[in-house]
């Protein structure tokens, strides 16, 4: 499915909700597909179940999963899914801080133009 990277300067935690949504984001994940059981994931990862639990409850209250008593975590449709304004806000600012940074460094706009393709074009069709 995917994989932890212990040196990652993300938590554990973090990856996880952040694979699970590019999966879903991507379509790898289809909505209404049932997710592994935390106990599950925590032994295909080999992560704590406490740790893949808190993934999932952030996924769920973020919109991205939903649970079905005694069933299971389901994917929900992400395609149908509001945008949070607050959180592009925020990612926003972010965005324009590290900019700054890259500018801070004396690089070219071209260069740093070339920078910024470059990742856009990682992430593949934005949808």
């Amino acid at each position: 499915m995917f994989q932890i990277d212990l040196k990652s300067h993300k938590s554990i935690q973090e990856q996880i909700t952040d694979n699970f949504k590019e999966l879903m984001v991507t379509g790898v994940l289809a909505p209404d597909e049932k997710l592994p059981s935390v106990r599950e994931l925590s032994k295909m990862i080999t992560v704590n179940p406490n740790t893949v639990q808190k993934a999932y409850t952030k996924l769920e209250e973020q919109g991205y999963i939903y649970v079905v008593k005694g069933k299971g975590s389901f994917v929900s449709n992400v395609k149908k899914m509001d945008v949070d304004e607050r959180e592009v806000e925020k990612l926003t600012r972010i965005l324009r801080e590290d900019i700054n940074k890259l500018y801070y460094t004396g690089i070219s706009l071209e260069d740093a133009k070339r920078i910024i393709e470059d990742i856009l074009s990682e992430r593949g069709e934005w949808k």
